[in-house]
């Protein structure tokens, strides 16, 4: 298992523009061989003393957090659905995408421990 995570702040107003977005981009990575997709939106995310989700993405006053995550089988079929994507435009946006990608923070990681069976 492999899990690539992110953290993105949406406007509040755009939740229903967001969903339509992120169901658009499960239907292109199922194609790829992802294993989940979860997709949360704000409900309660705490301001912190030092550091918290909305200062890392540097969330503007109306705007949510979404905090979403895929599951892949391995980094290899994720490295390879990425590059297939890239090559063949399945990664190309027609539209607006409903948030500022540049404030979103993306991050892999390989599992240390897993309840899923």
């Amino acid at each position: 298992m492999y899990v690539c995570g992110l953290v993105i702040p949406v406007p509040e107003e755009k939740m229903e523009a967001y969903r339509r977005w992120a169901e658009n981009g499960a239907r292109i990575f199922r194609a790829h061989g992802y294993l989940e997709i979860v997709e949360s939106w704000e409900d309660y995310v705490p301001d912190g003393k030092q550091t918290d989700f909305r200062r890392a993405v540097a969330a503007r006053p109306g705007e949510k957090i979404v905090f979403s995550w895929q599951v892949w089988p391995d980094k290899a079929t994720l490295d390879a659905a990425e590059a297939k994507m890239h090559s063949d435009g399945s990664l190309d946006v027609d539209g607006e995408i409903p948030f500022d990608a540049s404030r979103l923070i993306l991050g892999c990681f390989a599992p240390l421990f897993s309840t899923r069976e």
